[in-house]
């Protein structure tokens, strides 16, 4: 007859690894159900690929909805978001405000936003006055506010005058004053002949549309160069 302490160690060797593994993937994945994955070929590459996944729980394998699709990052590539720089390789860039390369990590994504008006739950009208703070000295930076409220000499994007932003989502960025570890992070439209965002992931109208509708229930955001997804082994999808 077996012990209760063998039956114990032999459950503790098949459990722990799987543990383990849960342990190491990101926070906002573990809980996850619905994930927009997008992947570059290198750290320097302008061009991605998208794709979206959902599964039905947190234990279940990620299903994919849709084939990939392509979309523009920033005008020099990717660089590890500080929050996520135990990741980088010695010789990949980390994230700093200005660098023009969209931060690679796992985010949630956060409200629609548009400049026009809508019904949606959640959305962000960006009506004349809102601002989005890039200056690491002032106490609003990387928030969302008005010139109203912070004067016109604090540096920020007038995201009211962004064409780009006629449809978006907002993507929540951890915020580094400190590190000028990047702000202002969104989801955006694609305009033509641009070949590059300022560190944005940018999309054809109708599909930041369809993920606007996508991410209303909530969905996580994933940005990595490919050589990257076996570092988070176990914690996305194979791409």
């Amino acid at each position: 007859m077996i012990s209760r302490r063998a039956v114990f160690l032999i459950l503790a060797a098949w459990l722990l690894p799987s543990f383990a593994l849960a342990q190491s993937c990101p926070a906002l994945l573990n809980g996850a159900r619905r994930l927009v994955m997008v992947t570059a070929e290198n750290m320097t590459a302008t061009q991605a690929s998208l794709q979206m996944f959902e599964r039905a729980s947190p234990t279940d394998a990620w299903r994919a909805l849709g084939e990939r699709e392509p979309a523009l990052i920033g005008k020099t590539g990717m660089a590890w978001a500080h929050a996520f720089r135990s990741l980088a390789l010695a010789h990949e860039p980390v994230k700093v405000d200005g660098d023009k390369r969209v931060p690679a990590g796992v985010y949630r994504i956060g409200r629609p936003f548009g400049l026009s008006a809508s019904r949606r739950p959640g959305y962000l009208h960006l009506t004349e006055g809102t601002v989005c703070v890039d200056d690491p000295t002032s106490p609003a930076y990387n928030t969302i506010t008005t010139r109203e409220r912070i004067g016109w000499k604090v540096h920020g994007e007038n995201m009211w005058r962004v064409p780009e932003y006629r449809y978006g989502l907002l993507v929540d960025y951890p915020t580094d004053a400190r590190a000028k570890a990047g702000s202002c992070i969104f989801i955006h439209v694609r305009l033509p002949k641009v070949l590059g965002t300022g560190g944005c992931v940018a999309l054809p109208e109708e599909r930041v549309k369809a993920l606007q509708d996508f991410a209303q229930t909530g969905a996580v955001l994933a940005v990595m160069p490919l050589s990257a997804l076996a570092r988070l082994s176990g914690c996305l999808p194979v791409n």
